[in-house]
């Protein structure tokens, strides 16, 4: 015989320190005052009722930059989320202020697949079991591969990159941990949407995974996606809207046997705001007030980077203030480094460092026109071009023009200063700290081979400096899309 209980589970990801409301005509848009109050709403209303955060609370925002995720655990410990997952934003204040600021949180992260290489040892605890009035849920986090490439330089740590490897972990995590009395069992990944299918597709039914929760892309879903019959759910990015599962669970079998799913947008005409959070989100926006409301520069008109796989006026706008004067020839400027889609006309300092929160080092590398074209050539893969915008992709300086042909998987023209780039021909080539650790992943190219040239030189210790520096000197400033990176059918 049956017997149904109903649960709510609510669900964010990537919220990237999108705390403070926007103002629409006649309304107010998202912010973590506004999700709170859905959030306590729903709470009041279903008393089964979980939220959950796939990942990356961090980064984004002034408040969130300028206590180094304090803030940010002191927000989220008043939303009160049930169980978080760790995404690859968590670690970019270096892995040991990551474990200080989980001291910190009065919820618990979970992780199953970042651990010691000497002895395996897991860094977070794999599982969360929640207990919901009697009702049982498993939370199992996994982590993306960019993890391991942030934490490079930490040597002592590890992850399981591999999806297939992960799928594994979650086998081994059920099959040790589960019992006949888990009513729900949920995947809380921070891997990215075509990843999560992946991870889908491998998982044995055996092993009872009811859904995917994730994050990392910024995928933004109608309905769910599903896969191998788990439904996979994302919510795009920051606060504005809420995932919402409303699930049937027969207790007797310890099984979902229904649900629906919705996104739901935040705003004022969805819920009331949390007064409470609200005083203490203006008292975090006061202090950076005081320090970051000042004017850098002015633009000619908004500067826009619409989308990180293609070039933009943002991007070439930093790719030269790097390169000028500069003792390199080319700078290779990631586009996931501009976390704004535009900027201006008036800029402030905190525009600058919400649109570029990570102050890096620059290093020059010599490169072969033939090695440069296979490093380009590969950037613009297929996989880049069609994708969400999460593969590495590159703004370039002024002098360079690449013509790629997709039909042909090579460039028509491929020149720099209007001269076309010849194998043999030395290019001085320069990119962020970041990308030089991970080079050999990021490029196809084994930095060996590179390095043969010649010895790596730093020759910008900070790059936001940089732009601070130059921008303040200069007035009516504008950028334009002129044809650097061209990609034809």
């Amino acid at each position: 015989m049956k017997q149904i209980e109903k649960l709510t589970l609510l669900h964010s990801n990537d919220m990237h320190g999108d705390f403070l409301a926007e103002e629409k005509e006649g309304y107010h848009e998202g912010g973590v005052s506004l999700l709170s109050g859905y959030i306590k709403q729903v709470r009041e209303e279903e008393p089964n009722t979980l939220f959950a955060i796939a990942g990356d609370m961090f980064r984004g925002s002034i408040i969130d930059s300028e206590y180094r995720g304090l803030s940010t655990i002191e927000l989220m410990n008043f939303l009160s989320p049930d169980v978080v997952t760790v995404g690859n934003h968590e670690v970019d204040y270096g892995l040991s202020h990551l474990l200080f600021l989980e001291k910190c949180a009065k919820f618990p992260i979970v992780n199953a697949n970042m651990y010691i290489k000497t002895n395996h040892t897991r860094l977070f605890k794999p599982y969360e079991i929640i207990d919901v009035n009697g009702l049982k849920v498993m939370f199992i986090g996994i982590i993306t591969e960019e993890v391991l490439a942030s934490t490079r330089s930490e040597e002592v740590i590890g992850s399981f990159v591999d999806v297939w490897e992960a799928a594994r972990q979650v086998g081994v995590i059920i099959d040790n941990y589960k019992t006949t009395r888990i009513d729900l069992t949920v995947l809380l990944t921070h891997i990215g949407f075509e990843e999560d299918q992946k991870l889908a597709s491998l998982l044995d039914p055996n092993w009872g995974v009811d859904l995917i929760i994730g994050g990392h892309t910024h995928t933004l879903l109608n309905e769910p996606c599903v896969v191998n019959g788990v439904p996979i759910v994302q919510v795009g990015i920051g606060t504005d809207q809420i995932g919402r599962f409303d699930i049937d669970i027969d207790t007797v079998q310890h099984k979902m046997v229904n649900y629906t799913w919705k996104c739901v947008p935040i705003n004022t005409n969805t819920c009331k705001t949390d007064t409470v959070l609200e005083e203490v989100l203006e008292s975090y926006k006061k202090e950076t007030d005081r320090k970051y409301n000042r004017i850098i520069t002015n633009f000619k008109r908004t500067l826009t980077h619409p989308r990180r796989n293609m070039e933009t006026e943002l991007g070439n706008l930093f790719a030269d203030l790097l390169q000028v004067d500069s003792s390199f020839d080319i700078m290779l400027y990631a586009s996931g480094s501009i976390r704004l889609k535009e900027m201006g006309p008036i800029v402030q300092y905190q525009d600058l460092k919400e649109c570029l929160p990570f102050n890096a080092p620059v290093y020059m590398l010599e490169i072969s026109g033939k090695q440069f074209r296979h490093m380009m050539k590969y950037m613009l893969r297929d996989e880049a071009l069609d994708g969400d915008g999460h593969t590495e992709f590159y703004q370039v300086s002024k002098g360079v023009r690449m013509v790629y042909s997709r039909s042909k998987h090579d460039f028509d023209e491929f020149s720099y200063n209007g001269k076309k780039i010849v194998d043999n021909q030395m290019l001085k080539v320069a990119i962020q700290d970041y990308h030089f650790k991970n080079f050999t992943e990021f490029f196809d190219l084994p930095i060996e081979q590179v390095l043969a040239n010649k010895k790596a030189r730093m020759v910008i210790t900070d790059d936001f400096s940089i732009f601070e520096e130059l921008l303040v000197g200069m007035n009516n400033v504008d950028a334009q899309v002129e044809g650097r990176i061209t990609v034809t059918e």
